[in-house]
């Protein structure tokens, strides 16, 4: 076999060539580079394949506009079979709406009218059709995997998403995608170079004046569907508005519109007159001082009552404890904003008291507004009577960007999984829900004064698997054909009878402080399962289940409730009247124009001119730390027969502890809270260690402080070495990375 021989480069010499070139060795360079360019050029013209293209070319010029449409038109039927898993639902979707279908390839086609722009028309045509075909590739593989169809959230999600693709898909399904996403890429190479060039004279002018015609008669035709309610600007679930709209138009609906736009008659009078001389903006309460007790908010993951579904038997009730709350404290129905998916929208919308039916299609306001601005909350409203205020979830501090949501609504503290030795995890690698209430213990020792506790679970996550995973399940389910269907389902109720079981632990826990406290169970959607209306005893789908536990004798009050009234619900029964929209819930929620006035006032405080505070917003920075617990150290040992490693020890260390000497991160391996390896690290005397709680992306959470290592020994640095505290843990570490 003839051997290949690598010349190395002469970097050195074309470095010299080049600090000598003269003008006119640039002009000949240049001039010779476009020779050669004509000379590929009329060799692939003159290739085989061209000539054997060449009236394929012609034809397709001459009829380009036709052939965009009818091409429009096919790509969307595709798209739209590989998002529906069916041809024939593909089909029908277009036969039964053919405005909707039409609508949607008048989108396509317009893309495909800035192929004039440019030469190698073929190479943009393929772009163009790849990209819509992808859009189509990646929908269709979410859906199996979730009920939310892929929208423009998932984009600014993206890394976060990516984190969790193991916990979605098999190892051979990433690869089957990596595989596919590879030969794309080298296919469209192929073509850029195969796909010949446009030989005619170019009118760019003629031709962008065409990409603007189009574009203009996209606008109207889109306002015409609006108005002749072709589509819809209002998604009341998104994945049934892709279903009835086609995926072309909804995911341009979600990249595009976003936010809440300016209601009519918005102005400093109208909000003058909703605030009613600032009762809106007052913070009080009844109670008296030692009669205030800590709330607890604990949202479950896709929990509903598993006993709600009517195609199958269970061998026993799940939810044996929550059951017994169900029949003696307050409780009903938990209306949410999203089926099968949308945790962060229904916590929103209880954390806020905002309505999500006044923002864009498939947003996430915690992605597109909370995350880099200030935003008043339950935390603020109790901040303002003295609450301590802490976030808790068993989950990345980066996943929808709850550290800096927290951070900008006011809480005191979050503690998420980055702060939890978490040892227990579902069969698809979810924390489960028991963790939590040690954690809720600590937020409640944190301070002196009473606390809000808000806790998001994530033990009943999906994806649920269709095959068995359960060995001696606590809970059979029977009457399904499916078996693949049947085992998720099993699956499911089993999580939920660990939830339930964790709700128990969490209320004995809080008994015992013998503190007056409230507690809020309820679900933020059902589960990923492919549920119908007709499935339910409720017949509805943005149904859940809440109910209100409580040890200072609350009247038991049973009534169904949407997720953004649910927190100035329970505020009013205990006497609690602070916070401007949870004011305005209570009382304004029975009068004619409710809900007109509630978006009003939520465009106000989020996009408008904040004429509702007179200039004193509750909220202008946040102050959160994360954890409520600092990593300390104490002692350093030599790992025995081992060069260069030691143990370290210490208190409230976790798995996302990162041991740093003078600044860089070392190899290190976690064995429980109080004992950490540092391993290939030679110390020497005068080295700083600190521990570093990281996140995703390498987001630096929290710090410990500064140690320094002396013969054989630990001491804490000077306090004058020591960092200064910030404000908040952003400033804090302000420049490291985030999971965007």
């Amino acid at each position: 076999m003839k051997k290949i021989h690598f010349k190395k480069p002469d970097i050195k010499g074309k470095i010299e060539r080049l600090r000598h070139l003269s003008r006119e060795d640039i002009k000949n360079n240049l001039k010779k580079r476009k020779e050669r360019r004509q000379r590929i050029l009329e060799e692939r013209k003159n290739s085989a394949f061209s000539r054997k293209m060449a009236p394929v070319y012609k034809w397709m010029n001459i009829f380009s506009l036709p052939l965009h449409a009818v091409w429009a038109m096919v790509i969307n039927l595709i798209i739209e079979s590989i998002s529906r898993h069916s041809v024939f639902a593909a089909w029908n979707y277009m036969v039964e709406t053919p405005l909707v279908f039409l609508y949607n390839a008048f989108m396509i086609f317009v893309t495909f009218s800035i192929v004039y722009l440019f030469r190698r028309r073929v190479f943009v045509r393929i772009l163009i059709s790849v990209f819509w075909l992808m859009l189509g590739v990646v929908n269709g593989a979410m859906l199996l995997k979730r009920v939310t169809p892929f929208n423009a959230q998932d984009l600014k999600a993206l890394t976060e998403g990516l984190s969790l693709f193991t916990n979605y898909f098999a190892v051979y399904e990433l690869i089957i995608m990596a595989v596919g996403v590879v030969a794309v890429i080298i296919w469209v190479i192929a073509m850029w170079r195969r796909g010949g060039q446009y030989q005619g004279k170019m009118h760019r002018w003629l031709a962008l004046a065409g990409v603007g015609i189009c574009c203009g008669a996209y606008v109207v035709l889109t306002n015409l569907a609006v108005d002749h309610r072709v589509v819809s600007t209002y998604f009341g679930n998104i994945a049934f508005a892709y279903e009835d709209y086609g995926l072309p138009y909804c995911f341009s609906a979600s990249l595009f519109n976003t936010g809440i736009d300016k209601p009519n008659g918005y102005s400093e009078e109208t909000i003058d007159e909703i605030n009613k001389d600032g009762t809106l903006t007052k913070s009080e309460t009844s109670l008296k001082e030692g009669e205030m007790p800590n709330i607890i908010f604990v949202q479950l993951e896709s929990f509903f009552d598993p006993t709600e579904v009517e195609f199958y038997q269970l061998s026993k009730d799940p939810i044996p404890f929550l059951r017994s709350l169900f029949n003696e404290y307050s409780t009903g129905y938990f209306k949410v904003p999203s089926v099968g998916a949308g945790t962060a929208n229904t916590e929103f919308e209880v954390l806020t008291g905002m309505n999500m039916r006044y923002f864009g299609p498939g947003e996430y306001p915690f992605k597109t507004k909370l995350k880099t601005e200030v935003c008043e909350s339950a935390a603020t409203a109790l901040s303002a009577l003295g609450y301590g205020t802490h976030g808790i979830h068993n989950n990345g501090g980066n996943f929808y960007s709850r550290a800096r949501v927290y951070n900008n609504t006011g809480f005191d503290t979050f503690t998420s999984k980055e702060f939890m030795n978490i040892l227990q995890t579902t069969p698809n690698n979810w924390s489960k829900d028991d963790i939590l209430v040690e954690h809720i213990m600590d937020a409640l020792d944190y301070d002196e004064q009473q606390d809000f506790v808000f806790t998001i679970s994530v033990q009943g996550h999906g994806d649920y698997p269709t095959e068995k995973v359960i060995e001696n399940p606590e809970i059979t389910v029977s009457g399904m054909e499916d078996e693949g269907k049947q085992n998720a389902w099993e699956y499911y109720v089993n999580q939920i009878y660990e939830m339930d079981q964790f709700a128990r632990h969490l209320v004995e826990e809080v008994e015992k402080r013998d503190e007056p406290s409230v507690i809020v169970f309820y679900g933020d959607h059902l589960p990923t399962m492919g549920l119908e209306a007709k499935d339910l005893k409720s017949r509805y789908l943005y149904n859940t289940n809440y109910v209100i536990w409580d040890n200072i004798g609350l009247e038991k009050e049973d009534r169904n409730i949407p997720s953004y009234q649910i927190m100035a619900d329970v505020f009013e029964r205990l006497g609690i009247h602070s916070g401007t929209v949870f004011n305005y819930h209570q009382q304004r929620r029975q009068t004619e124009d409710y809900l007109k006035d509630l978006e009003l006032l939520q465009y106000d405080i989020l996009y408008g001119e904040q004429y509702v505070y007179d200039g004193n917003p509750p909220i202008t920075e946040g102050h959160m730390r994360m954890g409520v617990k600092d990593v300390t150290l104490n002692n350093i040992v030599p790992q025995p027969g081992e060069e260069n490693s030691y143990s370290l020890y210490g208190e409230n260390m976790t798995r996302n502890s990162k041991i740093f000497v003078n600044g860089e991160q070392q190899e290190s391996k976690f064995l429980n809270n109080t004992h950490v390896v540092l391993n290939d690290c030679a110390l020497e005397d005068g080295d700083i260690i600190t521990v570093i709680q990281m996140g995703s992306s390498s987001t630096v959470f929290a710090t410990s402080q500064k140690y320094v290592y002396q013969n054989g020994t630990l001491t804490l640095a000077p306090e004058e070495e020591q960092d200064e505290p910030a404000k908040n843990w952003v400033e804090a570490f302000e420049g490291t990375s985030d999971e965007e």
